[in-house]
């Protein structure tokens, strides 16, 4: 029965996902695998590991020839990404991959004044520098056209008082996109970022209750908030071959909240 809601888009191709085993990269994972992906989980605190296994049972009982594999990595450190494409290449039997998901984040809710620098390198070396480096680490083994998606946000382009290392981050990761996807679009490789708004997610019940229901009501669709199901196909239908002539774009997957 799981065969028959599923299809076979993706067949053949190997994806990482960074930072999958909830919460929004969880399910990106999973959409992945209803498009017959072989999905590398990655996460990196032990307390997660049965998550991400969960996880990973769930894709590989689609039948529909998807595979799911788990690493712990935190992407902090530096070894980390050669150490996630080489767990996928023998977790899969393969020697190229296709899809990368930079999701992988953190989020800091502080006023500028008294932020630190141990405050800037908590956010900016999972959010920018982390994403730089896995994504440079993985280049010589894309197969053409391979995508990579960034997962962004809202608030890389709408400041938010008490978010301003994590605004800034964000807004680093896009312009990342662009780059990266002028640098690597010869090769016939895309890459793009994906900004959701308000989620809801482990990370929601950090963000404040009167910035929620501000942003319900900017909201077009519906004035609620969004869910994971609602920007993992966005992020499923850019790792497709029939996205090919989008690249360098931020998609803003709010509902309607911010329309760029």
């Amino acid at each position: 029965m799981a065969a028959n809601l599923t299809n076979r888009t993706l067949n053949g191709k190997a994806a990482i996902v960074t930072g999958s085993s909830r919460g929004i990269g969880e399910e990106i994972a999973y959409e992945l695998g209803k498009n017959g992906a072989k999905v590398m989980i990655t996460y990196t605190s032990p307390s997660s590991a049965t998550l991400a296994r969960s996880l990973a049972t769930r894709i590989s009982e689609l039948e529909n020839g998807a595979e799911a594999a788990t690493v712990r990595a935190d992407l902090r450190l530096p070894e980390s990404p050669a150490a996630i494409i080489h767990a996928t290449l023998d977790a899969f039997s393969v020697q190229t991959i296709d899809i990368l998901v930079n999701n992988a984040g953190v989020e800091l809710v502080r006023p500028l004044v008294g932020t630190t620098a141990a405050d800037f390198t908590n956010v900016f070396d999972v959010n920018v520098r982390a994403v730089i480096f896995m994504t440079e680490a993985v280049i010589p083994y894309l197969r053409a056209p391979a995508r990579i998606i960034n997962v962004s946000s809202v608030a890389a382009r709408r400041g938010y008082a008490g978010y301003t290392m994590y605004c800034a981050s964000k807004g680093a990761l896009e312009a990342f996109t662009r780059a990266c996807a002028a640098e690597l679009g010869g090769a016939g490789h895309s890459v793009n970022a994906v900004a959701p708004g308000p989620v809801l997610s482990d990370m929601f019940d950090s963000i404040p209750v009167e910035f929620v229901e501000a942003q319900k009501q900017r909201t077009a669709m519906q004035n609620r908030v969004g869910t994971t199901g609602d920007v993992a196909p966005i992020v499923a239908w850019l790792a497709q071959e029939n996205s090919r002539w989008v690249t360098g774009q931020t998609l803003s997957a709010t509902g309607g909240c911010e329309m760029l």
